[in-house]
């Protein structure tokens, strides 16, 4: 066994591709698999969707009991380390009222970009592209991008969706900080909301030439009482022609969001 030891190293380091200044190489399309993008927590299958009374009687304007399956939420062992986010009290209830009412205020319906980590275990693929100086990731939900900055510019001017992401190498792992939110998206499609001070840490570790060892640390004074961190494994898409394809859903959620206006006109002065 100890004759093989050296060959087994040897073979471990050719598995990590890298690039000519010796950093680890993650070009290339990756995606998540699992049902973290329901819910981070450890949960069982259950129906997602609210039934609600509609103007002619019970259900009357809710479709969702055409949806049957589709409409509900598979059971997962969660990804959050420790089970549970440690949510405040008042955040915790917050959180529950908006799983009851997932179908109204999940930014994913509306089409709004996904923020952090969120838009990296939603059910589609991104892309990183990287050189020797710097890093681009680009996601086929809604066409959402991000720049990972390598020299920090201070605090960012103005809360945004994705925040801002500030890089750096720590040995082998890219480990990236974004602040700078808005308090609009959430973690996933259960509830779980943050504020505008949130701060994510990710670390993104190569093990092997296609897969990813993801970990992100959320800190959010406003709304948790500890930091809490999330890991699962993100896996390199191996078709021949894999590719991001476009999924720019503001077109997909026109009637959703201006249907009642274009319905019932305002009175023209």
């Amino acid at each position: 066994m100890t004759k093989l030891l050296p060959i087994l190293f040897s073979a471990a380091l050719v598995a990590q591709p890298r690039l000519p200044n010796g950093k680890p190489n993650f070009n290339g399309i990756w995606q998540a698999i699992g049902p973290a993008h329901y819910d981070v927590e450890r949960h069982m299958a259950r129906a997602s969707l609210m039934l609600r009374d509609g103007p002619h009687g019970p259900l009357a304007s809710v479709p969702t009991l055409r949806l049957g399956a589709v409409g509900s939420v598979p059971g997962g062992m969660g990804v959050v380390e420790g089970g549970k986010i440690p949510y405040k009290p008042d955040a915790a209830a917050k959180r529950d009222e908006n799983r009851k009412n997932w179908i109204d205020r999940d930014p994913e319906v509306k089409c709004y970009l996904p923020g952090i980590p969120r838009a990296t275990y939603m059910p589609f693929p991104f892309q990183i592209i990287q050189n020797t100086n710097s890093v681009f990731m680009n996601y086929e939900y809604a066409g959402a991008v991000r720049d990972i900055l390598f020299k920090d510019p201070g605090p960012a001017e103005t809360d945004s969706w994705m925040g801002q992401s500030v890089g750096r190498w720590e040995g082998d792992t890219l480990v990236i900080v974004t602040t700078g939110f808005n308090d609009q998206t959430w973690f996933d499609r259960s509830g779980t909301h943050h504020s505008n001070q949130l701060k994510v840490t990710e670390r993104f570790t190569l093990n092997g030439a296609n897969h990813i060892r993801y970990e992100a640390t959320m800190e959010d004074p406003e709304v948790f009482t500890a930091p809490w961190k999330i890991s699962l494994p993100l896996y390199r898409r191996m078709e021949p022609d894999a590719r991001l394809m476009d999924f720019k859903c503001v077109e997909f959620v026109e009637e959703l969001i201006f249907g009642e206006h274009r319905r019932k006109p305002l009175p023209r002065q």
